[in-house]
């Protein structure tokens, strides 16, 4: 009997497939018949690619502007974009603007709950549809930078770079949050109501890029990813990636853990995946749209690709007492296909399940990146080093 032959593959070979056209390529959510039916070993034999997608607030993100010398120069040191606070002491015309940073009169929640209208998140969309944004910046005035002030409209075409730096995105896992006492509570998670009246959560499932590679095996530095409707990269973990969490018989992780650092080109970017948002009573933040490639180099990856939402689960969180008061206890543990089928149980009482992610974007998202790749305009980057993780 003939022995059973590994399949292994290389990013040259799929990208060699790519450029001929001849790659076979399938979203996370096509892909899990695929391992199903064929197993495997088959599975990744006949497939290349695998795509995924997420879009969901990802609230450590911000840009990096640089909006170029004036006449005379100055070196500022207080910066805002459209009366938003831009972080200013990195060098004379270079900033870095928070997707969290709302306008400086903002109320917060001085007036409860506060509204959050507008933010660096909103600034950052409105640079990338084309508007019109109020830039003002202070100096404290040198000897080469002799100017003080500075006030004008700007478009992101004005500005000489513009690019997106984020320090975490695409949580791999993120807790289903719930509150139990007898008020609403306004949290970064949505407004929770009273004894449970709503369980909310934040993830594509299946579709979502870190849970088809648990493990971090084809992500890392130099990754080209599907960021914003642009092409960018992976370019370091992300900050508070967690590369050993508790995980369930799969490999998948069952609570919040690897995250990535992520950077694309503004101008390059598409509007509809880059929104501001405002969340009542907690701030304003941004909603991205991530997608990332995993290539399917052997049987192992293919195992993973095929997980279903009924094999991924997390866990439900009291944020009326336990996440305040950093408890670390659950309620207990949900899989994703019970939370995206509208309600779920927990200690006995049935509640109903609101998304803060979007399906819909998310298929998109996949099924974009899918095109793509299938057209020959975007080929695998190989990672230099991989993102920590333990087996």
């Amino acid at each position: 009997m003939a022995k059973k032959q590994k399949v292994t593959k290389t990013y040259q070979e799929i990208n060699e497939r790519i450029q001929k056209g001849k790659a076979v390529v399938l979203t996370a959510e096509e892909v899990i018949e695929v391992v199903r039916r064929e197993g495997p070993a088959k599975a990744a034999q006949q497939v290349d690619v695998v795509t995924t997608g997420t879009f969901a607030p990802m609230c450590s993100s911000g840009a990096f502007i640089n909006f170029g010398h004036t006449k005379p120069p100055i070196k500022a040191s207080r910066v805002w974009f459209n009366d938003v606070p831009a972080y200013g002491g990195i060098a004379a015309v270079d900033t870095y603007l928070g997707v969290t940073e709302p306008t400086e009169d903002d109320p917060l929640n001085r007036v409860y709950p506060g509204q959050f209208k507008y933010g660096g998140g909103h600034v950052i969309h409105d640079l990338i549809a084309g508007r019109k944004v109020r830039l003002r910046a202070e100096g404290y005035g040198t000897d080469c930078y002799p100017r003080k002030s500075l006030e004008k409209t700007v478009t992101l075409s004005d500005l000489p770079n513009a690019f997106l730096c984020n320090p975490r995105n695409a949580y791999q896992n993120y807790n289903c949050a719930v509150n139990s006492t007898n008020k609403i509570i306004y949290t970064y998670m949505g407004p929770l109501k009273p004894k449970m009246g709503n369980a909310n959560y934040s993830t594509s499932g299946a579709l979502s890029p870190l849970f088809n590679d648990p493990y971090f095996m084809t992500i890392g530095l130099g990754t080209r990813i599907f960021i914003g409707g642009a092409q960018g990269f992976v370019v370091w973990p992300g900050t508070q990636h967690n590369p050993n969490p508790p995980r369930s018989d799969n490999g998948v992780p069952m609570k919040a853990a690897g995250t990535i650092m992520t950077m694309g080109d503004m101008k390059a970017m598409n509007p509809r995946y880059v929104v501001g948002v405002s969340i009542l009573g907690y701030g304003c933040t941004l909603s991205l749209g991530i997608g990332i490639p995993i290539p399917m180099l052997n049987e192992e990856i293919a195992r993973f690709v095929g997980v279903t939402n009924d094999e991924i689960m997390t866990q439900v969180v009291d944020y009326g007492v336990d996440y305040p008061q950093a408890t670390g206890e659950i309620l207990g543990r949900v899989s994703y296909g019970e939370l995206m089928s509208g309600s779920i149980v927990v200690n006995g009482q049935e509640i109903h399940t609101v998304p803060l992610s979007s399906m819909v974007m998310a298929r998109e998202i996949a099924g974009t990146l899918k095109k793509w790749i299938e057209a020959g305009e975007f080929l695998l980057g190989e990672p230099q080093m991989l993102l920590p993780s333990v087996r």
